[in-house]
């Protein structure tokens, strides 16, 4: 299924664009050194609902999951990098952090992901795979707007993490969304340009490259849901909604 946003509707989805943006600014700001995870996802839980926003975790059950999910946010550390579960683990100095939220206000959902390095030690490895994946969002929204196709976007998206000397997994990449959180068109995280669907104004996309630092295969713990890197190597993961507009692309999830 595809949707799309008349221009009324528009307003909207930068409401819940920026209620996911500052969450996830504010949950960044308390993720220190000692916080467990549980905290944030307890943390991430009364925001959502102070704003009156609803979850698109808690009953989210796909197929390729152990659901429902159960949680708020999506916490992943370290060699995680997708559908982190929240469990009784307490960050350490150093750690990479992946905080991964998609509420929906308004009857208009947004998607966004962040990852950082918690603490004073700020380990060089961890640093470059984050810059990789928000150079690669900004390259993958810069290819985006009316007329573009798909691959456009994930050539874009791939041809940075590539050129940073990752492996693309294209098992999970971006996505539709609208009412619901996920919906097409699949945006693959490496392409080949003018190929796939052609982007139209109304369409709201979640963009979202992901990298491992030695490896492109993924293992998935016993609870199910949490997606870790195959050779225990450390991972990062970005992501913004933007809505394709008459002139370009809009980034819904913007923060500061």
């Amino acid at each position: 299924m595809i949707e799309f946003l008349d221009p009324t509707e528009l307003p909207r989805a930068r409401a819940t664009g920026a209620l996911v943006a500052g969450i996830l600014q504010a949950l960044k700001g308390r993720s220190a050194v000692g916080v467990n995870l549980l905290e944030i996802d307890r943390w991430a839980q009364e925001m959502i609902i102070e704003a009156g926003a609803l979850s698109c975790y808690v009953d989210y059950a796909p197929s390729f999951g152990r659901g429902p999910f159960g949680h708020y946010i999506c916490t992943s550390v370290n060699d995680a990098v997708l559908h982190g579960l929240p469990f009784d683990y307490t960050l350490a100095d150093g750690d990479l952090l992946s905080l991964d939220l998609a509420v929906s206000l308004g009857g208009v959902v947004a998607d966004s992901a962040i990852s950082f390095v918690v603490g004073d030690t700020q380990p060089a490895e961890s640093l470059a795979l984050i810059d990789a994946t928000e150079r690669a969002l900004v390259a993958g929204i810069a290819a985006a707007g009316p007329g573009a196709r798909i691959g456009d976007l994930s050539h874009a998206i791939g041809s940075v993490l590539s050129a940073a000397g990752y492996t693309v997994n294209t098992e999970f990449g971006g996505h539709g969304v609208g009412s619901t959180m996920h919906q097409d068109p699949h945006i693959s995280n490496t392409g080949r340009p003018g190929r796939g669907y052609k982007l139209r104004p109304g369409l709201l996309l979640a963009l979202e490259p992901w990298i491992m630092a030695d490896t492109d295969k993924l293992v998935t713990d016993a609870d199910g849901w949490t997606l870790r890197s195959a050779t225990g190597c450390r991972t990062a993961h970005s992501e913004h909604t933007i809505a394709i507009t008459d002139d370009g692309a809009e980034i819904l999830t913007r923060h500061g």
